[in-house]
């Protein structure tokens, strides 16, 4: 065998290979050899049929499979021998085997392209300094004390204020039939805490105990339900009590039932919560401008098409997830399929050059990632998808997942290596509107992958699926409030864990 590499544009390799007649005669006949151990020909014991029948009898497959087999074969030995890692799929251009005759074929595929690295290491860069509020640790406090609070029936017979507990039974009725999954039964309502569209509320507070009521609700264009998005329905209510939460003071036996020592030890934690969550957030932050800089002080940045391509095929999946799982598709969102692949192009192509430069320094600094630590990731991955090891490094396994997953440890270790060597200059945090935008782009780390220090969540089904598994929320509850009002949730859930 001989071949030989062209190279196409800095991003795409042709290799032409050129297989004398022997070697195909040898790939033939080791197919056949296979096919002769299995071949149930009439008038020959199983493991006797002569070659030269074999051959005939199975031509197709024999011929088809010992050309895919000697490609396969020789296209590992050449990509090893050259240290080549192809970026996209191989194209093949081949005919098919045919004996005592040479063989040609060619493959192209895309590749990472050779970059002149410039100065990463010894950069400067600025980090948020973390900041924790007497009034945040106070939030928390008193969440902590609502969660502990008695809830006590008020004996007068009186319509509900804000921040008392309405008991209501109620449904939403349209051409005179109930709204599947808008009803419940003895449903504790907090009024007042945009648990439930205004109207609804409005119509509570006109209620004594005993009473019921009705009223005429148009929900939001944007309500998670797509169903009832836009629609106006009937909704009837019934209150049948108005309770009062009796908060507690705040002592070691309430900071005990919140998981923590004493009091001192619970405001401690919280405090340090808060600020190991935005400590990673900052950094996340930081380390992505510092990439930044280092790709935009890159002159030339050719990029291999097809992983481009496969980005924003990934985003697109996610985004086709997140729609999903609030029971929508791409069409509510009035955008062509090609519209929507050019609006994630600019961040795919961000993506795929932090990989290639981050690949590129783990290259030139010698970083490897070991079979333990690919281990160490695989089984935080199953326990966090609760997931049996063995059958989530299967399915890597089986889907050539390994070798991505290897790549972007890599690129996560190529990323500290640059951070730890900077001279990270820490900064007074920003302004409130400063620190939104901070935080919203500190969710995507270097590889384009979600990475925060606490819950962050994609949307709210998300937001509301959490808040029922951990906080215990009925569903129409967590619906009931905002992303941000979700999120904040978690945030204080997060700090009282810790």
């Amino acid at each position: 065998m001989e071949y030989n590499v062209e190279e196409l544009s800095p991003v795409k390799r042709k290799i032409t290979v050129d297989v004398p007649a022997e070697e195909v005669n040898a790939a033939l006949s080791a197919t056949v050899a296979l096919y002769r151990m299995q071949a149930d020909v009439k008038g020959f014991r199983k493991g006797k049929v002569p070659s030269s029948v074999v051959e005939s009898k199975y031509h197709k497959q024999v011929y088809g499979e010992a050309t895919t087999d000697l490609i396969n074969y020789q296209i590992n030995e050449i990509l090893s021998g050259l240290a080549l890692q192809p970026m996209s799929r191989l194209d093949v251009d081949a005919a098919e085997l045919v004996r005592d005759e040479d063989f040609s074929y060619s493959i192209e595929f895309e590749v990472a392209p050779k970059l002149d690295l410039p100065k990463y290491k010894g950069l400067q860069v600025d980090e948020v300094d973390v900041e924790v509020s007497d009034d945040e640790v106070a939030e928390v406090e008193e969440r902590i004390l609502e969660n502990n609070a008695e809830v006590k029936v008020i004996e007068d017979v009186r319509a509900p204020k804000d921040g008392e507990v309405a008991s209501v039974s109620f449904g939403a009725y349209q051409d005179g039939k109930i709204v599947e999954g808008i009803q419940a039964e003895n449903f504790d309502l907090v009024l007042g805490q945009n648990q439930a569209l205004p109207e609804f509320e409005e119509l509570i507070k006109t209620l004594t105990p005993g009473e019921g009521g009705e009223t005429d609700i148009t929900f939001p264009a944007d309500f998670i339900n797509e169903n009832l998005a836009g629609r106006t329905v009937t909704m009837k209510a019934k209150l049948h009590a108005v309770k009062e939460r009796i908060k507690p003071e705040m002592t070691d036996e309430v900071a005990k039932k919140a998981g923590f020592k004493d009091v001192e030890t619970m405001r401690k934690g919280i405090r340090e919560s808060y600020a190991s969550q935005r400590k990673q957030m900052s950094k996340s932050a930081a380390q992505s401008e510092l990439l930044t800089s280092i790709i935009d002080g890159i002159d030339e940045f050719p990029l291999p098409p097809a992983m481009v391509e496969d980005r924003i095929d990934r985003l697109l999946k996610d985004l086709e997830y997140r729609l999903d799982r609030q029971g929508k598709g791409f069409q509510s969102l009035g955008k062509t399929p090609e519209e929507l692949r050019e609006g994630f192009r600019t961040e795919a192509e961000g993506s795929v050059k932090t990989e290639i430069l981050l690949l590129a320094v783990a290259a030139e600094e010698g970083l490897e990632i070991s079979p333990e630590e690919i281990d160490a990731t695989l089984s935080h991955l199953a326990m966090q998808s609760r997931q049996p090891l063995h059958e989530l490094k299967k399915y890597y396994e089986d889907n050539n997942l390994i070798v991505p997953l290897k790549d972007r440890l890599l690129c996560d270790k190529a990323s500290e290596l640059i951070y730890d060597s900077a001279e990270v200059k820490l900064i007074a945090a920003p302004t409130e509107g400063a620190a939104a935008k901070t935080e919203t782009a500190s969710e995507s780390d270097v590889d384009g992958e979600a990475k925060s220090g606490g819950i962050q969540f994609k949307d709210k089904a998300e937001a509301v699926e959490w808040a029922v598994n951990t906080l215990g929320l009925k569903e129409s509850t967590a619906k009931s409030y905002s992303l941000s009002k979700l999120q904040e949730r978690a945030d204080k859930y997060e700090a009282e864990q810790a």
